[in-house]
């Protein structure tokens, strides 16, 4: 059995699959999908290699579940802690600290 206090996350994670836009100081863009996340963490899949240490941008819309009952597209800042090669489908698997979320404005259209 594991040992709770291991766990170093601060918040539950939900598991959940959202397509997500990532830019990082490495250069080209990136885009993956989310197998979980909370308000301060997320663990993604990407499509291109991203490094610890990393810093990230990811523009992503959150569903109804996790807001106040509407979609939200949302922005989060975060710091890559994890990375694991070999993942599904041949991306990356990507754990992040969230350190700040911001709701974007909604366009008309």
């Amino acid at each position: 059995m594991s040992d709770p206090s291991s766990d170093r996350r601060s918040r539950k994670r939900v598991p959940m699959r959202l397509g997500v836009s990532i830019r990082s100081q490495q250069g080209q863009p990136a885009t993956g999908y989310t197998r979980d996340l909370s308000t301060s963490g997320i663990f993604l899949y990407a499509d291109s290699e991203i490094l610890v240490g990393s810093e990230l941008e990811m523009v992503l819309i959150l569903p109804t579940q996790l807001t106040d009952g509407k979609k939200r597209w949302v922005c989060c800042q975060a710091s890559v802690v994890r990375v694991e090669p070999g993942g599904e489908d041949g991306r990356f698997g990507v754990a992040a600290s969230i350190r700040s979320i911001a709701s974007l404005p909604e366009i008309p259209g």
